[in-house]
């Protein structure tokens, strides 16, 4: 999206790609009401939506005490209210294919970027098996294991508790009902999710970090019993399930650089604050910092100088979001862990009246609008916007 936006203004851009392409399954899927303004703003938004994602437009959660609505984002004031899924490859191709359409815009896949390449303790550029790539700013989106976040030596903070996902498919069977909710299902000590994908259903089950080699080494068996349980109306369905190799395990880690820059560098999304999986934000912060730093770039590059007050005024801009959010997604997943654990007296008496208090119009509206906007809407600058594509 930095590269698009940059390129549409004459700034020469270099985008290095790790792989031969984009096709890494299990990247995030939710784009947001605030991501698709975005693309609607640069003239992508019915490019996008003729890929016909899925329309999600409410978030359950279920417990043995009852059910709420987390959020219902039917009624957030935006053109787009909802969350649009598709596999985020899909995303990535509108806008490589949107931004090949400039000559001084380059991709380089298979890629991977190895080192900083400093002078005088400024980074001026980056290396790679093939060479170097000298510029005037180099921005790392290398994601939540970024390499160059670690050549750099900005300093991070761990944010939430540590937690891994086991993530599955089930088939859907000809008489499942269709399902425009992603579903959160807590209880018997566990906490699941799963959203309807047209043929399948995409669950995911949280696990404390490390426990996956426990949880398999009770067997397949076990593991299918324990969606039936904790999501009955899926139980007809696990029997497809035969082998640990249908099962994906990702490693969820939440950090952020506490300095998103030095003279020369610029981190922003996952590299800069690797997000929950919690409200699907990670790409959608990633695409608000892009437009961030896209409007604040544009001068000082076409003047072929970056200031790192510059660099500075991003993060100051994005960062009390970020931190905002991940306060937020630490406190929903000790609330969801919690609420899988079977309990008595004072707490199982919460537990009980927290759907009839949590379904009130005011706490909803409140969850809504932060799933479907954050806290803030990022606008790309009027003079970056670009005619409405066709692609």
């Amino acid at each position: 999206m930095l590269g698009l936006l940059l390129a549409r203004q004459g700034i020469d851009v270099t985008v290095i790609e790790k792989h031969a392409d984009f096709l890494q399954d299990f990247r995030g899927d939710d784009i947001a009401a605030a991501t698709l303004e975005i693309l609607d703003e640069v003239g992508l938004a019915d490019a996008f939506l003729a890929r016909n994602p899925k329309r999600v437009r409410l978030v359950r959660a279920h417990t043995p005490h009852g059910s709420m609505t987390v959020a219902d984002l039917s009624t957030v004031r935006s053109k787009f209210p909802y969350v649009a899924v598709i596999p985020q490859w899909d995303l990535l191709h509108l806008l490589t294919s949107e931004a090949k359409r400039f000559p001084n815009f380059k991709l380089l896949r298979e890629t991977p970027a190895l080192d900083l390449v400093v002078d005088d303790g400024a980074v001026v550029g980056v290396r790679h098996a093939s060479g170097t790539i000298l510029a005037t700013l180099t921005v790392a989106a290398d994601g939540r294991g970024s390499l160059l976040r670690e050549k750099s030596g900005l300093p991070l903070v761990d944010t939430a508790p540590p937690i891994d996902l086991l993530i599955f498919r089930l088939p859907r069977l000809d008489d499942d009902a269709d399902d425009d909710a992603i579903n959160i299902h807590l209880g018997n000590g566990w906490a699941m999710a799963r959203l309807e994908r047209g043929s399948y259903w995409q669950a995911a089950c949280v696990i404390p970090k490390g426990a996956a080699d426990e949880v398999r080494a009770r067997g397949i068996a076990s593991f299918r019993d324990v969606i039936g349980r904790v999501m009955p109306d899926l139980g007809p369905h696990v029997g497809t399930l035969d082998g640990w190799e249908q099962v994906h395990l990702l490693s969820v880690r939440t950090d952020r650089l506490r300095r998103w820059h030095r003279p020369g560098l610029l981190f922003i999304g996952d590299s800069a604050h690797a997000m929950s999986p919690i409200g699907g934000t990670g790409v959608n912060f990633a695409i608000q910092d892009a437009v961030a730093a896209a409007n604040r770039l544009i001068g000082p590059l076409r003047r072929g100088a970056v200031r790192e007050s510059d660099l500075a005024a991003i993060q100051r801009s994005r960062a009390w979001q970020v931190i905002a959010m991940q306060s937020l997604q630490r406190r929903l997943m000790r609330g969801y862990l919690a609420g899988a654990r079977d309990t008595r007296g004072l707490r199982a008496l919460g537990q009980r009246m927290a759907p009839t208090l949590l379904n009130l119009p005011g706490f909803t509206a409140l969850r809504s609008h932060l799933t479907a906007i954050g806290f803030r809407r990022v606008h790309v600058a009027r003079d970056l916007r670009g005619p409405r594509s066709y692609i």
